[in-house]
């Protein structure tokens, strides 16, 4: 899975921004997954996640997660945000001790996770990393825009909401908590960080103009 790779930012404000998801094997061990999809998302909402979801159902943002785990599906992909590595630690330990069966991912900065692990007494199996985005990158949002909008590795978080919640928060009518749980609605999955988010939005409604 790589569409959570792609998170734009310093390693202070990515230290606080940790995807733990889960999903069972089309064809292999896909068949009866469903109740521990459910499982994981119980484990991981217990922990005290920022954002959670399925990407059949929507996001904690929109629906509530009782309703999130109750539809989860053997053809789901769970994921679960955490904004801080303790509670990250807790998750892998929990899971390690549930040994679901399924696989589970973990998404963050190298040595964090790497951290994270150690503490659950586990060790990673697979590593991917992103090499960065190739093309025509003059066409991309601002980069601290960016910080953002990569935050949903759909692409369903457009620069243009993100615009908008900032001028929003300049003029008084959301605070950047309130402007970053409306930018989060449309990541399906619910791998955006709101948490995350509100710091960003705040700093960058601090330095941003508009000229409209």
């Amino acid at each position: 899975m790589s569409h959570t790779l792609h998170r734009r930012g310093t390693a202070q404000s990515l230290g606080r921004d940790f995807i733990v998801f889960s999903m069972s094997a089309k064809e292999i061990n896909h068949v009866g997954s469903a109740p521990k999809l459910a499982e994981f998302l119980r484990i991981a909402l217990s922990c005290g996640p920022v954002n959670m979801g399925d990407i059949k159902t929507g996001n904690m943002q929109k629906v509530s997660p009782e309703e999130i785990i109750s539809r989860v599906q053997d053809t789901s992909i769970v994921h679960a945000v955490f904004d801080n590595p303790g509670a990250v630690a807790k998750v892998l330990s929990l899971l390690r001790e549930r040994d679901l069966g399924v696989s589970v991912i973990v998404s963050g900065l190298f040595d964090e996770v790497g951290k994270c692990l150690c503490a659950a007494g586990l060790e990673a199996h697979t590593v991917e990393h992103s090499l960065g985005i190739k093309g025509k990158v003059s066409k991309l949002a601002p980069p601290g825009m960016l910080q953002v909008t990569t935050m949903c590795g759909h692409g369903m978080v457009s620069a243009n909401l993100v615009s908008k919640g900032i001028l929003d928060i300049k003029r008084g009518r959301a605070t950047p908590a309130q402007a970053a749980k409306t930018i989060a609605k449309p990541c399906e999955c619910g791998v955006f960080n709101p948490a995350r988010a509100a710091e960003l939005l705040k700093e960058l409604a601090a330095v941003t103009t508009f000229d409209w």
